[in-house]
């Protein structure tokens, strides 16, 4: 059953893209995914030519806000655009979860009560849940999309606690 909301951030986009093909999975874990307008602008950026925005811009399931998130100064000191208003939204409309891979941001997601997933932890809960994903092509996928050769958890390091990589290395295999 998919749990109420989420707000994602530009990183988790883009990894889902790249290790999945689309967002796909997004939508079957959650009932809402939302995404800032500034986040939408950092993906949509240089017209759309960039990677992943085609996926972006047709995936279904995605709230896609088009209205700017009034930022509070001290998360816009300490975030990026982008992660700020992840931040910012998820406080001012009651939503528990984010989806931030960047370590600063999840640090400041969590200081701010928020509960944080991030790629790593989608990819992890879908297969736990059973839905149809081949870790090893994930890892495959992100390589060949130009990402940083290695494995999944190589890749995402120390965004990510090891406690999170050790369940992702003992699921059943493939």
């Amino acid at each position: 059953m998919p749990e109420s909301a989420i707000v994602v951030n530009t990183g988790p986009i883009l990894a889902l893209i790249a290790a999945t093909g689309d967002l796909s999975l997004l939508p079957k874990l959650y009932s809402r995914v939302i995404v800032p307008r500034e986040v939408c602008d950092e993906v949509l950026a240089n017209g759309g030519t960039m990677f992943g925005a085609t996926e972006f811009a047709f995936a279904d399931g995605i709230e896609r806000r088009t209205e700017p998130v009034v930022i509070g100064s001290l998360l816009s000191q300490l975030l990026d655009r982008g992660e700020a208003s992840v931040v910012q939204l998820a406080i001012s409309e009651g939503i528990e979860t984010v989806c931030i891979d960047e370590h600063l941001g999840r640090r400041v997601a969590r200081l701010n009560g928020l509960r944080v997933t991030g790629s790593l932890g989608v990819l992890i809960r879908a297969k736990r849940e059973g839905y149809a994903l081949c870790i090893s092509d994930a890892g495959a996928f992100l390589s060949d999309r130009g990402w940083p050769p290695g494995d999944l958890w190589q890749l995402l390091g120390d965004r990510y606690p090891s406690t999170e990589r050790s369940e992702l290395r003992s699921l059943p295999p493939d």
